[in-house]
């Protein structure tokens, strides 16, 4: 069954104006309109200005927001994207049959060119006193109230462009997403890394464990997937001897929606030969606290009721410390049937997996100290069984060269020493595809190919992914990532006029 939207919310009185309007022979919907000024170049150029009216004529267009209707004169609240002004129309001004049509069928939402004379009013409000008023485009649906807003949650993610419209919150957070994105271009392509796009269709999914979407293509008559992750076609340019890459990706997985996930999403990969995981983490922190400092004007910026502070250097600390000092666990000094104890003791679900005291390592770390890890913290040195593509350790037995950043609880980059080594990647690989052909969804694909390319020699390399939209939500302070993802995905099935724009569902 087709659950798609189908609604409208046309305002049928708006759809009877607009009708009047076209049998009358008004030109409507003009392809284009000379704006000669932004309202905030306006702003700027007559903020010294006094009350007598400037001589100097002004020309600028922009949605109405309100309308307050005095008799023979109008004030009304005109916005472009950088801002808002007064406008002051007088019926003397304009004329009978000007003024009769903006009161007739000039409403609030409509977008508007005028032009007219800047002036200061009585309580100091910079003004436009309009002399000509062009309507450029009728809207049909009309705007939530003011007083209320755009209020409803649901509504706000599944209709952005009104979010957009009436929420100065809504703009201001998705600003600094596009400047933040700029300034992660900007820091690496000034270190001479080189920014490639990479293949989103992949006959062969990897680069992370995660379940992917599936697709299938006529022509070739087989299976393919949405990209998890850029990792492995990243590293083939490494082999192909580009030695500083990235990539801004937007990635897929088949996975749970919540506040801290959604099945498409952004995130920048980049790697660097001849580095390490030490080097990684040191890139991470250089990026993260120039992208804080540079947004916020501080290393210290609020999120959900706790001040952050990224100032340099950040905490670093082994996962075996972290589960020691977080979880009060000596992980290594216990037996595995110990281990299972305490795992049951505490109530941890799926601990009947694990057999070895690495994995154990991992639960624990999860569950207990992920959590707790709300200022910029690095857990480095991850187990080899949860870390396919990171380099064995070059001293501990066991383990890989691996970070993760956590900040607020959250992942917020992952980072690894590359594994460069053919048959240890293969061997780990088929570990995988073991796993997956046993039901595991998340577990990777056996990649030939990318075996084939690090049988040419990839050099020493350093990797990390960092989450954009995490990051995006860190220097916004919002916690749910919907809030900075412009259109999240939701579930299908919602009718446009079934949600009150005034109540907020929470």
């Amino acid at each position: 069954m087709d659950t798609r939207e189908t609604s409208l919310e046309f305002d049928q009185h708006r759809v009877e104006e607009l009708s009047e309007l076209r049998t009358a022979g008004y030109a409507l919907y003009p392809p284009a309109f000379d704006r000669k000024d932004t309202i905030p170049d306006i702003l700027d150029r007559f903020c010294q200005s006094g009350h007598e009216r400037s001589e100097e004529r002004v020309t600028t267009a922009g949605r109405l927001y309100t309308v307050r209707n005095h008799g023979k004169t109008i004030f009304a609240d005109l916005g472009d994207e950088g801002g808002k002004i007064q406008l002051y129309i007088r019926k003397n001004d304009i004329g009978d049959e000007a003024f009769g049509f903006f009161t007739r069928y000039i409403e609030r939402g409509d977008i508007i060119g005028v032009s007219g004379h800047p002036f200061r009013t009585k309580v100091g409000e910079l003004t436009i006193w309009v002399d000509e008023i062009t309507l450029l485009t009728k809207a049909l649906n009309s705007l939530p109230e003011k007083f209320h807003g755009l209020t409803n949650v649901e509504k706000r993610y599944r209709q952005r462009y009104v979010d957009l419209i009436v929420n100065d919150e809504s703009r201001e957070t998705f600003r600094k997403r596009s400047r933040l994105i700029s300034a992660v271009r900007a820091y690496l392509t000034d270190r001479d890394f080189l920014e490639f796009e990479t293949p989103v269709l992949q006959p062969v999914y990897g680069g992370a464990n995660a379940r992917p979407f599936t697709t299938f293509h006529h022509a070739l008559g087989q299976n393919l997937f949405m990209r998890i992750a850029p990792e492995l076609y990243l590293k083939r340019l490494v082999v192909g001897g580009f030695e500083k890459v990235f990539e801004l990706a937007r990635n897929f997985r088949n996975e749970d929606i919540d506040t801290r996930h959604n099945p498409e999403f952004s995130m920048v990969e980049i790697y660097e030969a001849y580095r390490d995981y030490t080097d990684m983490m040191a890139l991470t922190e250089g990026i993260i606290t120039h992208l804080v400092n540079s947004l916020s004007g501080s290393y210290q910026i609020p999120f959900s009721g706790v001040t952050l502070d990224f100032t340099p250097p950040w905490r670093a600390l082994t996962m075996e410390d972290a589960v020691r000092e977080y979880a009060g666990i000596d992980v290594q000094s216990c037996s595995i049937p110990e281990l299972r104890q305490v795992a049951e003791k505490r109530g941890i679900d799926g601990y009947e997996g694990a057999a070895s005291w690495r994995e154990f390592l991992v639960l624990f770390f999860e569950n207990f100290v992920e959590d707790k890890l709300i200022q910029p913290t690095f857990i480095y040195d991850f187990p080899v069984e949860n870390s396919p593509l990171a380099k064995k350790h070059r001293e501990k037995e066991g383990f890989t060269e691996r970070f993760e950043l956590f900040i607020c609880g959250m992942e917020i980059a992952n980072g690894f020493s590359e594994l460069n080594d053919p048959l240890d990647q293969l061997a780990r690989f088929q570990r995988q595809d073991e796993r997956r052909k046993a039901g595991d969804l998340e577990a990777q694909m056996l990649d030939y190919d990318f075996i084939n390319a690090l049988g040419y020699g990839m050099p020493p390399t350093g990797g990390v992914g960092l989450g954009i939209d995490r990051l995006v939500m860190l220097v916004t302070n919002n916690t749910s990532i919907k809030e900075v993802i412009l259109f999240p995905q939701m579930k299908a099935g919602y009718e446009g006029t079934g949600l009150s724009r005034d109540t907020d569902t929470g």
